[in-house]
């Protein structure tokens, strides 16, 4: 079992009650009605941020979440051309067949999670990596630099 050494040993999870735990975070946020339609959602987003990010910050991410969630994230191979957010959630509506509202509500659902695993200051890396629009996807203000 993969564990956080920052943890101490008392406290830690296993795997499988930490990545429950997960899904039922994402489930209350997307007021999703089930535990799979919950789990259908990070797969989903999961797969696609797991395109979206390379470098420290993936691993480092993968390092936070989950295992179950980790390996969602990871077993996806980085694309060779970032997505904005908006084309990144149309990308997840186009391969799910779930309409762009759903799918931009999904994606805020699990990116609750993925920050509340991952804490604010691994976040804001990820948001400097990643081309503009995800700020407002993990529920962040989108600041334009002052022209």
């Amino acid at each position: 079992m993969i564990t956080d050494v920052r943890v101490p040993l008392e406290h830690r999870q296993p795997c499988e009650t930490a990545y429950e735990q997960m899904l039922e975070k994402v489930r209350y946020e997307g007021a999703y009605p089930t535990r799979e339609r919950a789990e259908e959602a990070v797969r989903l987003v999961l797969g696609g941020l797991g395109r979206q990010l390379t470098g420290d910050e993936r691993v480092d991410l993968a390092a936070c979440l989950p295992l179950k969630a980790a390996r969602v994230l990871t077993a996806q191979i980085p694309a060779t051309r970032l997505l904005t957010g908006w084309a990144f959630v149309k990308d997840l509506a186009a391969r799910s067949g779930a309409s762009l509202a759903t799918t931009r509500w999904d994606t805020g659902s699990v990116f609750a999670a993925v920050a509340a695993h991952a804490g604010p200051d691994l976040i804001t890396r990820i948001l400097h990596q990643l081309p503009t629009g995800y700020a407002l996807l993990f529920g962040r203000a989108e600041l334009a630099p002052a022209a």
